[in-house]
């Protein structure tokens, strides 16, 4: 994936992903370890926190997607105490990544509970760096996965590690740090499952362009959630009144939960289908990525209101006006982050009604956003056959402002 550009810097912003490869003794790559990448020429991670931990999974599963970053390949994400012990939550199912454990969490009795309840509810457990005599031989017993450096270990010293570790049905052992051929040929010796390193493969940083959704709707988003008697409608109308809160949400819905019973036509079939507990878990991992600014003002209003004047034409024609405020919506937000609408309609789980009205203006939403584009260039020569008058549309654009700069405002909290 190539960096993407943007005219508008402000609305936008670089994301980065470390990606490195694992490796079978096929030369099959069977998994990738996803690593925290502050910049697209960052070799090494700036950071491994509760915060690095927090923007690798929410770039992952909302901005890449990770069909897009694995393609259906095993996953390895990096966590932290804060995610082990349950502080902090993970918004996505267990068959979508395996959760490794760093060598530098303490392992007590708080981690070693939490690790198995992750355990128990489907997780792959892997252990990094392991080494014995750290306390991390305490969860042996729960690992699927030890991976043992390479460099810190001369060759008999390795041969008993690994012994050790064999004693553990089920775990399967990856060789780390494998730079050279005489590593390659020493982790066959001993009998590793999996390499990952230099000479079998380098870590790429992947780089996408990501919209951030302000931090004030993102706190108001957890209010809402976080009440005994979520609101779906209420959930539904803080997220649709942030464009990239709403691109977000529905990338998660594609993400967290694949085999969806059916596809979506709106952020609030999104919100329903996800429901508040993964709309609050998202919420609350994207307050601690907390990785940038907001778009301003005017290109939000814009955008904003576009999306309202398209459900406004559509109830006018007695369509689904939530189904043609997503249109609008995403419409706006693909020129936002400068990405072909096809592209950006292929990450998202969208109805075949909507996906065809951005991608070629097809069926009554195409119709709609047709309708509403010639408006906003003042294109009289199509807007003579439209099935809405001038009039009723100059009404319908004023009030569509009007709302879009009320909503903006609300947001800011002015």
């Amino acid at each position: 994936m190539q960096p993407a550009t943007t005219s508008h810097p402000d609305a936008t912003q670089l994301v980065h992903i470390g990606r490195q490869p694992l490796y079978d003794w096929a030369g099959h790559v069977v998994g990738y370890e996803l690593l925290f990448r502050g910049a697209a020429d960052e070799v090494e991670a700036s950071r491994r926190s509760a915060y690095a931990t927090s923007q690798v999974i929410v770039n992952a599963f909302t901005e890449f997607g990770l069909e897009q970053l694995v393609g259906g390949r095993k996953c390895f994400i990096n966590l932290t105490r804060d995610f082990l012990v349950g502080d902090l939550p993970l918004p996505f199912d267990p068959d979508h990544a395996i959760l490794e454990i760093l060598e530098t969490v303490e392992i007590d009795d708080a981690v070693l509970a939490g690790t198995a309840r992750l355990v128990q509810q489907g997780y792959e457990i892997a252990l990094d760096d392991f080494v014995f005599g750290l306390g991390h031989e305490r969860l042996l017993g729960l690992a699927a996965y030890v991976k043992l450096d390479l460099l810190i270990r001369e060759p008999d010293e390795l041969m008993e590690v690994v012994e050790r570790c064999r004693r553990y049905p089920g775990i399967k052992l990856v060789a780390e740090r494998v730079e050279t051929e005489e590593h390659i040929l020493l982790a066959k010796q001993v009998g590793f499952d999996l390499l990952q390193g230099y000479a079998v493969g380098r870590p790429q940083v992947l780089t996408a362009v990501a919209l951030s959704p302000s931090r004030l709707r993102r706190l108001e988003l957890l209010g809402a959630v976080t009440a005994e008697d979520a609101d779906i409608a209420k959930v539904s109308s803080i997220v649709q009144s942030d464009p990239a809160l709403s691109y977000r949400v529905l990338r998660a819905t594609n993400s967290a939960a694949s085999g969806l019973p059916r596809k979506v036509a709106s952020v609030r079939d999104a919100v329903v289908l996800l429901g508040s507990a993964k709309i609050r878990q998202w919420a609350a991992l994207m307050l601690v990525s907390d990785v940038a600014e907001s778009a301003t003002e005017d290109q939000l209003s814009t955008t904003m209101a576009r999306a309202r004047l398209c459900q406004t034409v559509a109830e006018r024609l007695g369509l689904q006006g939530d189904a043609a405020f997503t249109v609008g919506l995403l419409a706006g937000v693909a020129e936002l982050i400068s990405e072909p609408v096809a592209e950006l309609v292929n990450r998202l789980p969208l109805t075949v009604e909507v996906a065809d009205a951005l991608v070629d203006g097809h069926g009554r939403l195409g119709q709609v956003l047709s309708i509403v584009r010639a408006y906003e260039v003042a294109d009289e020569q199509a807007l003579a056959t439209s099935p809405v008058s001038s009039v009723e549309l100059a009404k319908a654009y004023l009030a569509a402002v009007g709302w879009s700069m009320r909503t903006i405002e609300g947001a800011l909290g002015r």
